[in-house]
């Protein structure tokens, strides 16, 4: 039986020489700086683990049986229990029964564990699991077996283990010696006759009595590296072969956990596994906890990654008892004060655990379980888009001042909420530069027009002080023409790498059938392991970085925006308003004159429900955003918009836009928004927002009239509110970009990496100047990732979409063809 997987390495070019012929009508040129060359990040692109969509049991973590040590509840999956997922067998006339019990169980931490009951032994009876949906065997290979187990009453007996078909058939048995009365671990290896996907475990007993089981375990003796209690060998692979720089682990939201109680605690996932203390899973399901922490420091040790634990706060999920597991809910609850001090000598005891001596107090725990040189931690992430509350904060303060204290050298990371922008976000980085903290986790899943808007988004941010891990980031789907949006968007990490320190995309994982999050990296099932095409843009930025950053600029020919077409747009968030007497002035005379007292023919309706009556421009729907646009030619450099605005309805207040090329490219001036707490100017592109200037605080009250005037004076946009001045900006420019580009040097080889991103439905013939880095002539590698914007990889169906690479001709200066949609690296060697 063949297992599925497919993964790309892009290490050497085709066999091809051809330059790209040369026929696009589109244009640019791309010039590459040395003035102005930075040192970046060499650990900018990396991978985010989390616990969801079955990532680790019955995905990442290699072991076949589910459900191993009869500790599923309720809690964790609504008809769950201890003995989900096992059946009692009877074969021939055998009579029994098979309960849980807690009486002396192997350890504390593991209280539960199954009771075979034997009242006629038959030809055997026992108990049988499918592992997660089928175990997977291939004949001939090795399957390691063990099981804790102990005689419970009358005379020990043997106890057999077989591997069995649906059907029934049995392709591999062992006989397993005596159990007797204390609780012991039985091993044996098994080596199927036949290849079968849907393969279950079979314990079966010949001999009366009661017999205690517990950790029933089968794990291929192939795992990754060959490690016991591994991980399962192609999906971890695939993994590997993104080269990423580091790792975060064991999750975001999981971390912080659905209410104080469910937080993860390191401590109880390391040591023997009958030892450890699994759980609920805040995504609904359960975690043995089989991978842990020495696991994980594993794992980043085999595949080079620089290892990145999280800890929680000292505050749960904000939607602890609410969203995630039930109706209702507490909201963000923080460890008491009493028991800070012990949860923070939990997290200094982590450092200790994983750089401390081998006699030191866990240092040696470490050094027991088989790796006595320290894992050389650097980094710590405390939280995860948790709420900015006070009670965050002293919490986070007090954990973040005790690494410090004991452990300068430890780069501490913070939270900026669970948005790029908002409440949280502001309130984060008020934060983190208040008390100078050293790196900050900034998560962002949006539209891909979002990423296209934002790839300057870090070009604004202050270059001092406190760094930046864009830790959680997605497009929100797996087509080509979202991966070509995040690759835009991790050009702005290059462009940014010595304020951008690390980024991951997420979710990393999902199991086909499993998910609660359905735009994912990887996607699998118990044999296909299938990259979408996210991973491989993913890739390509992971194994062409750099550490050097070379200033570059990329421009297409006669791709100005027009400065005479101009438009203003009235709109709303969930909310119905009423609108009347917009004026626009521009250079002393009025272009526009709207008091809605008869029919304007001209305004549009783009999204809601729009309608003039009584006077004014009325919408009643509850879109988010609705929009109607009139356009009108004005000089779009020098205006003034006024009007006034009624809300009759909904949560938040007004979206007044001005400067308008097309409903879906223009500025506007969000009154009340962010569940009317606050007013900002935002800039749109294609949908996606972006703001600008400072967001102040404010609120739209229902039932009364304000007043609205918007002034644009070449790039000022100032704006008031019945008067008063509320908030003034400098426009950032409104770019309908199709282009995006960086250029990196890895200085331990030398060579030069051009990436350049293309939204374009056409190709563009693009000059390249490279003529600052001294004249040469040579070949480079050139990996295209390209296609329909629209295409996916399908599960289990080989890629549609793939990277593919052929060596081309370069020079200081030289021409080259950019296909439509699509990721081009041009790495050039140093000789």
């Amino acid at each position: 039986m063949k297992i599925k997987s497919w993964s790309v390495m892009i290490l050497a070019g085709l066999a091809s020489a051809l330059q790209p012929a040369i026929g696009a009508d589109r244009s640019a040129t791309l010039t590459v700086q040395t003035d102005g060359a930075k040192p970046i990040s060499e650990d900018l692109f990396g991978i985010f683990f989390e616990d969801l969509n079955y990532a680790a049991d019955g995905g990442l973590y290699a072991e076949l049986v589910q459900n191993r040590s009869f500790d599923y509840t309720p809690a964790s999956e609504q008809g769950w229990d201890a003995l989900s997922f096992w059946t009692l067998e009877k074969r021939g006339d055998a009579e029994g029964q098979l309960i849980s019990d807690y009486a002396d169980p192997i350890h504390p931490n593991n209280p539960l564990y199954a009771v075979i009951g034997v009242k006629n032994p038959g030809d055997g009876i026992g108990v049988s699991n499918p592992g997660f949906n089928g175990i997977v065997v291939e004949a001939g290979e090795t399957y390691d077996f063990s099981v804790f187990a102990r005689q419970l009453s009358n005379p020990a007996g043997p106890l057999s283990v077989q591997l069995e078909t649906k059907d029934g058939e049995v392709i591999a048995q062992q006989e397993l010696p005596t159990v007797d009365a204390k609780w012991r671990k039985y091993t044996a290896e098994l080596k199927p006759s036949k290849s079968t996907t849907d393969a279950r475990i079979v314990l079966l007993v010949k001999h009366k009595g009661r017999l205690g089981i517990d950790m029933v375990s089968l794990f291929p003796r192939k795992t990754f590296k060959g490690r016991p209690n591994g991980l399962r060998a192609d999906l971890a692979q695939i993994i590997a072969d993104l080269k990423p720089k580091f790792m975060r682990f064991p999750g975001g939201c999981l971390v912080h956990g659905d209410g104080i109680d469910n937080m993860y605690r390191w401590k109880d996932t390391i040591g023997p596994v009958e030892q450890r203390k699994g759980q609920r899973n805040i995504w609904r399901y359960h975690q043995s906890l089989g991978l842990g922490y020495y696991e994980y420091f594993q794992f980043c040790e085999d595949i080079g990654a620089k290892p990145l634990p999280v800890v929680p706060a000292g505050v749960s999920c904000q939607n602890s008892g609410g969203s995630v597991t039930k109706e209702g809910g507490q909201g963000q609850q923080c460890i008491p004060m009493d028991d800070m001090p012990a949860f923070i000598q939990d997290v200094l005891d982590l450092i200790e655990w994983a750089n401390g001596p081998v006699d030191s107090e866990w240092g040696s725990k470490r050094a027991e379980a088989g790796h006595p040189e320290p894992f050389n931690l650097k980094y710590l992430g405390v939280g995860n888009e948790d709420v900015i509350s006070e009670g965050f904060k002293v919490r986070y303060k007090m954990i973040s001042d005790a690494v410090k204290a004991k452990y300068p050298e430890i780069v501490v990371i913070g939270t900026t909420g669970p948005h790029p922008g908002g409440h949280d976000y502001d309130e984060g980085w008020k934060f983190a530069r208040e008390h100078q903290l050293d790196m900050v986790d900034e998560h962002g899943y949006r539209p891909h027009s979002w990423f296209w808007q934002n790839v300057e988004r870090f070009d604004r941010y202050e270059r001092t002080g406190t760094k930046v891990y864009v830790g959680e980031y997605a497009s929100r789907a797996n087509t080509l023409e979202a991966a070509l949006a995040e690759s835009a968007y991790m050009i702005s990490f290059e462009r940014n790498g010595d304020l951008v320190h690390f980024s991951s995309y997420a979710p990393l994982l999902a199991k086909q059938g499993f998910t609660q999050w359905r735009i994912d990296m990887i996607y699998f099932d118990n044999v296909t392991v299938s990259p979408s095409v996210n991973y491989y843009a993913q890739q390509l930025f992971s194994i062409h970085s750099g550490d050097v950053y070379l200033p570059t600029e990329i421009e297409e020919e006669d791709a100005a925006v027009s400065t005479s077409d101009n438009g203003v747009l009235l709109g709303t968030w969930n909310t119905q308003a009423q609108f009347d007497d917009l004026k626009v002035v521009s250079g002393g005379k009025k272009v526009l004159d709207a008091d809605f007292d008869r029919e304007e023919k001209d305004w549009k309706t783009v999204h809601g429900e729009w309608k003039m009556s009584g006077g004014v421009y009325e919408q009643t729907g509850r879109g988010t955003p609705t929009k109607s646009m009139i356009s009108f030619d004005a000089k779009r450099s020098d205006y003034t918009v006024t009007l006034k605005a009624k809300k009759t309805g909904g949560p938040e207040g007004f979206l007044i836009g001005f400067g308008a090329l097309d409903p879906e490219t223009h500025y506007w001036l969000n009154l009340g928004g962010w569940g009317n707490t606050g007013h900002q100017l935002q800039a749109v592109a294609d949908g996606a927002s972006s703001d600008f200037g400072p967001r102040v605080p404010g609120r739209i009250e229902m039932g009364r009239w304000y007043d609205i005037k918007i002034q644009v004076s070449g790039k000022r946009v100032t704006c008031y509110l019945d008067g008063e001045l509320i908030v003034e900006a400098t426009d950032p420019g409104l770019k309908k970009m199709d282009l995006a580009a960086s250029t990196v040097r890895d200085t331990k080889t030398g060579d030069i990496i051009v990436k350049i991103v293309s939204k374009a439905d056409d190709a563009i013939k693009t000059a390249i100047d490279l003529s600052a880095l001294g004249p040469f002539k040579g070949h480079a590698l050139c990996t295209v990732l390209t296609g329909d914007p629209l295409a996916k990889n399908h599960f289990g169906q080989a890629p549609s979409v793939l990277p593919e690479s052929a060596t081309i001709k370069v020079s200081e200066k030289f021409v080259h063809e950019l296909p439509a949609n699509s990721l081009t690296i041009i790495r050039i060697p140093a000789k």
